[in-house]
């Protein structure tokens, strides 16, 4: 799995939390990771208020939201996590991948997104993928999406984010949904400076993932909207 070794040496065991109201799905995501080295499923919700009392009380790594939740659905309780508990991840998990319910999930927090009939292998590989800091979303719908939040995004100044101008040159390439490798390759760094990077940016922005990142830098002015 993508980095899978040194993800689970640096979070020991990460701490993962199912939300969906359906058993059935419940058990099925459940026994899909359960077995899985270095993951540990330290709750599960029936609600979307549920998860967010789950996540203020356990501090997950990563939630697996269900988009259509009683009481709060799967975005407004993705908001509430973020809020809350910015450091812990979301993937929405639905039946079908609609454009405008993945926008909607972008804007409100989630990492990305899994489809309902993913196999263990997807499951378990979209999970990894988000603990290990890497984007979720393909690159080609990553780029429609958020030429689409630069679109709707207000005009603003760039704020006071104290990056440095290697880290404005990668956080650009990062927005383009460059993986680490790429990003190496075009600025003529390592892989690992690559990563050390991307990791030093999500701290400074706050946020858990980099389909966050590039979120919260095409709404802060950090860098130039998104192109084909």
């Amino acid at each position: 799995m993508l980095e899978q070794t040194q993800t689970a040496a640096r979070l020991q065991t990460a701490r993962l939390v199912i939300a969906d109201d359906h058993e059935l799905s419940r058990t099925g995501l459940r026994g899909m990771l359960a077995s899985e080295e270095g993951l540990e499923i330290v709750g599960e919700a029936t609600t979307g208020r549920e998860a967010v009392v789950l996540c203020r009380r356990l501090r997950p790594h990563l939630v697996l939201m269900d988009l259509r939740m009683p009481e709060l659905d799967g975005l407004a309780a993705t908001r509430a996590i973020k809020q809350d508990c910015p450091a812990t991840s979301v993937i929405i998990v639905t039946m079908q991948e609609n454009p405008e319910y993945l926008f909607e999930a972008l804007k409100a927090g989630a990492a990305g997104y899994l489809l309902k009939d993913s196999t263990r292998a997807e499951v378990v590989g979209a999970v990894w993928q988000v603990l290990g800091g890497e984007a979720l979303l393909d690159a080609e719908l990553a780029t429609r999406l958020l030429q689409r939040l630069a679109t709707e995004a207000r005009r603003a100044r760039p704020q006071g984010v104290p990056l440095t101008p290697r880290e404005s040159e990668v956080l650009q390439l990062l927005t383009q949904g460059r993986t680490n490798r790429q990003i190496a390759e075009a600025l003529v760094i390592t892989t690992g400076t690559a990563k050390l990077y991307v990791e030093r940016i999500l701290g400074k922005l706050g946020v858990s993932d980099r389909t966050q990142a590039a979120v919260r830098a095409i709404e802060l002015g950090l860098v130039s909207p998104v192109t084909e």
